[in-house]
């Protein structure tokens, strides 16, 4: 019988079928005809300065093209008969690929924002952060909400949930949830989409100062993000083994561990839960 190549744990013959599927599956490749590639005539032609010439045939469309030292470019090809420009077609391509690229930056932008590096996070600086979300999501971005787990915290992990679930409903009058609740290692993260009915609704109903306001906080609040992101990572993964032997210390020093102004402070009730839970 015929023989077969092999490559590890499959075979030539199913590689080639394999690829055949793939770009089957990819549809047809679109690509723009050029002079000798437009095989179909008549053509509707326009000329070098916009001006439209008419229904010509493709010959004559290809000569006036190489008199006037440019190219034939099918510029709509579903119609029939097809358009055809003269042009620079070097130049259209550059046009077309700096209008894709100036698309791309319009379009969305992954936020992330993260929760502290603990669940230990005062109710004010979580509220910041809700401001900082509804911000980006009323300019259109996607939002990745990221909380962090140290130590004992990880044996908790609800508190966590429960905290992104309370941010989701706070934000839910303007987006909605894209990707649910993920863990990576000592973190799980949440992203929220923008609405953009609701969005575009809140947004009419805005004034044109209300807007430029807006604009502005958009810029403030993008600010903070990235430099709280940078003050989050330069710190020490290893905060926790300075703050236990630093207790350690002072009770070497003093015996007895007594009160000091911290502990006459009013806690975060958020904080008291935790405490009790993590001993």
């Amino acid at each position: 019988g015929r023989r077969v190549r092999s490559h590890g744990r499959f075979k030539t013959g199913d590689i080639a079928i394999a690829r055949r599927a793939f770009y089957r599956l990819q549809g047809p490749v679109q690509r723009t005809r050029v002079n000798h590639m437009i095989r179909f005539s008549p053509v509707r032609l326009i000329g070098p300065d916009n001006e439209q010439i008419g229904v010509t045939e493709t010959p004559d469309a290809l000569r006036m093209a190489q008199e006037a030292g440019l190219d034939l470019v099918e510029i709509v090809a579903d119609s029939r008969p097809p358009v055809c420009k003269i042009m620079d077609y070097g130049k259209y391509r550059y046009e077309l690929s700096k209008r894709s690229k100036s698309t791309k930056s319009a379009g969305q932008e992954l936020k992330e924002i993260r929760l502290g590096r603990s669940i230990k996070i005062d109710k004010h600086d979580v509220a910041i952060r809700v401001e900082q979300a509804r911000k980006f999501l009323m300019a259109g971005h996607k939002v990745q909400i990221t909380q962090r787990f140290r130590g004992r915290e990880m044996m908790h992990k609800e508190l966590g949930l429960e905290r992104l679930q309370q941010i989701c409903d706070d934000l839910s009058d303007i987006a909605k949830i894209e990707i649910a609740p993920r863990w990576m290692g000592r973190q799980t993260s949440i992203v929220l989409a923008p609405s953009r009915d609701k969005i575009e609704a809140i947004k009419q109903k805005m004034s044109r100062a209300e807007r430029e306001q807006a604009e502005k906080e958009l810029e403030e609040a993008e600010k903070a993000r990235l430099a709280a992101l940078e003050a989050d990572e330069s710190e020490d993964d290893d905060d926790d083994d300075d703050i236990e032997s630093g207790e350690d210390q002072g009770e070497k020093r003093g015996g007895k561990k007594g009160k000091g102004p911290a502990d006459d402070r009013a806690r975060n009730p958020v904080d008291d839960e935790i405490a009790d839970l993590l001993g």
